[in-house]
């Protein structure tokens, strides 16, 4: 992912607004959002020091990553991802693919 920095910053056309991010502390579903924060989002947030990045953690529930984007629209852009996964459907969000 550092050589995809490019990638990972967003354009004011994409229209997103807010990232956010559902998962559980332990379980074995959200082992690829989980691994995705330890090794990407220092990157992910100074590639895009003005949009809100949002990390909820609670147990038991499923793993998610919502962009939410112009006008309060919201899509749901991930479930149960392994790590890799989850930084493709992160760039596509960015790039305004999702």
């Amino acid at each position: 992912m550092a050589s995809a920095a490019a990638s990972l910053r967003i354009g004011a056309k994409v229209g997103l607004r807010e990232i956010r991010v559902h998962l559980c502390q332990r379980s074995s579903g959200s082992q690829g959002i989980r691994e995705f924060i330890e090794k990407h989002i220092v990157e992910l947030k100074k590639a895009n020091p003005d949009l809100p990045i949002l990390i909820r953690e609670c147990s038991d529930v499923q793993p998610k990553l919502w962009a939410r984007h112009t006008f309060g629209q919201e899509k749901n852009v991930s479930n149960n991802l392994s790590a890799d996964q989850v930084t493709k459907a992160v760039e596509n969000v960015l790039s305004g693919k999702a």
